[in-house]
């Protein structure tokens, strides 16, 4: 039987928690992630954990920060004036919201911080600074 190696597309089921279990998302009820090892289309970790599964296999990966979505960044969180948002947005501690950058990308930032004059934005990715554990079932080589 053919295993998974680099240029392969994919398809898996995949499940993912945090180190205290907490469920962060899954493919299960839905249709499984389809992707191509070595193009970069998901974490380095992931990746590596699928090259060499037999369609069929299933097994427990750990995905350290640096092979998932790195550390925190000083430079991912801005402080902004508030005058600079919609008047009609009532900004508060852990709400998410989507911004648009100057180039025109739209990015989601956490509220970390409110003051009457400004808010403090985080844009790292909610996942950036944690362990990550993923149950992984391949489903087949395409």
């Amino acid at each position: 039987m053919a295993q998974a190696k680099q240029g392969d597309t994919v398809k898996v089921h995949y499940t993912g928690k945090l180190e205290d279990g907490t469920l962060f998302e899954t493919s299960i009820d839905r249709n499984p992630l389809q992707f191509t090892i070595g193009e970069g289309q998901i974490i380095p970790g992931f990746e590596k954990a699928v090259i060499g599964m037999n369609p069929g296999e299933s097994k427990i990966a750990k995905v350290p920060v640096d092979e998932a979505y790195g550390p925190p960044l000083e430079e991912m969180v801005v402080t902004v004036d508030r005058n600079r948002l919609p008047a009609d947005l009532k900004p508060e501690i852990d709400q998410r919201l989507q911004i648009r950058q100057a180039d025109g990308r739209t990015t989601i930032a956490m509220v970390t911080d409110v003051s009457e004059s400004s808010v403090t934005l985080d844009t790292n990715h909610a996942l950036a600074g944690k362990d990550l554990t993923f149950d992984i079932q391949l489903i087949e080589i395409v």
